[in-house]
């Protein structure tokens, strides 16, 4: 069946510029955009017709790094640096997902509020309990959004009541995947070790084992902070940096790989992103909140590394996308001042192609409106905020930073309305 959308649509083919089309036409088939085009395409009768005339539509965020059970702490321990904040906040609630009653309100709580901010794509952590993350997992599934899930490993290192041993987490996670892995398209497990220092070198090689023969995608943290970089290089004095005990196991780039922070990556490091399938994933609110320090975006993009967006709930406050795109640029442009080349920040449409098409394309074609990429979009009512008669580059760049989640009146996934996930 075609579908013809019409509307005021923006969206990045490439990261320098946001392309535009006011009073447009997408034609759909089959749920993939055969075109944009400026003239009403002559209508079948068994066409479908989506007018939304005077509307802004704009592609489906993209959330790469979040840790889903970490949702009820959201702007709790935020005078605290990383390993103290993970000792005071985190662990101890994601013990709690031992129950899965527990697991399932938060997460559909959660998965209500992605969906409602207009997040259709996103890298998710569970916690160390299958049957907690088979859960969210399955509602995923459920709410029709696009997602790689991630039971956690860690098996050292930390408290006694939030540890696996070694053999519990390899089992664990290989079950987790052959149960969950023919169950959707859209949702998929990834290979998620938490960061270095709460996973053995068995473990690793396990798991680096488990992404290649499964071909599954991998998820963990690097480079967040000075202090665990140093405790990095205490437990592995035999790696040149934290990036190479995740390579010699085939956790970095082997399969398509998603490194959220990346803050304090070494030359050696940079150029090995380059090279291999890594994505380095910037969270600004939680970077910001845990005193870690800034990515330096901009110098990645220039060296050719891939860049998206995650909001690190809960070290980062806000799980609005639109807004971590905000401050993504916002702190750019501070580090750019601080490095003395104030012209050197990431623009509006560099964060807008990182919060769309860059982590759309993890998960396949999507995340633009061009040829072949799958009809997935935000509708955007704007009339409640807009004074002056704007153009659609402008109206964009204003739902970024004034927008909410109210002014998104409709999500589509490949040209299908998603309805609120949960009745909660």
């Amino acid at each position: 069946m075609r579908t013809i959308v019409h509307g005021d649509f923006a969206y990045s083919e490439k990261i320098t510029e946001i392309s535009t089309l006011k009073g447009g036409y997408m034609v759909v088939e089959d749920g993939r955009i055969q075109g944009l085009v400026a003239e009403k395409p002559e209508l079948e009768d068994s066409d479908r017709y989506l007018d939304f005339e005077g509307r802004l539509i704009m592609p489906g965020l993209a959330d790469m790094h979040l840790h889903a059970p970490q949702f009820p702490n959201v702007g709790l321990g935020t005078d605290m640096e990383l390993l103290q904040w993970l000792e005071t906040y985190t662990f101890p609630e994601e013990t709690k997902y031992q129950e899965v009653d527990y697991a399932q309100l938060v997460y559909k709580k959660l998965i209500n509020k992605l969906w409602s901010v207009g997040t259709l794509y996103s890298g998710v952590y569970g916690t160390i309990h299958e049957e907690a993350s088979t859960k969210l997992y399955d509602l995923f599934v459920e709410s029709g959004l696009h997602s790689r899930v991630g039971k956690v490993n860690m098996d050292r290192n930390a408290p006694d009541f939030y540890v696996e041993t070694t053999e519990d987490s390899i089992r664990d996670t290989e079950r987790f995947i052959k149960a969950n892995l023919d169950k959707s398209e859209r949702v998929k497990p990834i290979i998620t070790p938490r960061f270095v220092p709460t996973c053995t070198a068995e473990l690793m090689q396990a798991l680096g084992e488990l992404a290649a023969k499964y071909d599954l995608a991998v998820q963990s943290h690097l480079d967040e902070n000075k202090s665990e970089i140093d405790w990095v290089c205490s437990l592995h004095p035999e790696s040149d940096s934290y990036s190479h005990v995740y390579e010699q196991f085939k956790l970095f780039g082997a399969q398509p790989t998603l490194m959220g922070h990346c803050i304090y990556c070494n030359e050696d490091e940079l150029k090995l992103m380059a090279n291999t399938d890594v994505m380095a994933v910037h969270c600004p609110f939680s970077n910001a909140n845990l005193i870690s320090g800034i990515m330096p975006v901009k110098r990645y993009l220039e060296l050719g590394i891939k860049v998206g967006l995650g909001s690190d709930i809960s070290g980062g406050n806000e799980v609005n996308m639109a807004k971590v795109i905000v401050l993504s640029m916002q702190l750019s442009k501070m580090l750019a001042v601080h490095n003395a080349n104030p012209e050197d920040f990431l623009s509006t449409a560099e964060a807008f192609y990182l919060g769309t098409k860059a982590g759309g394309e993890f998960f396949g074609k999507h995340g633009s409106f061009e040829e072949g990429y799958e009809a997935d979009f935000l509708v955007v009512d704007d009339a409640d905020y807009l004074i002056n008669d704007l153009t659609v580059q402008e109206r964009l760049e204003k739902f970024l930073y004034v927008g909410s989640e109210q002014n998104i009146v409709h999500r589509y996934l490949s040209g299908e309305v998603v309805e609120k996930p949960f009745d909660i």
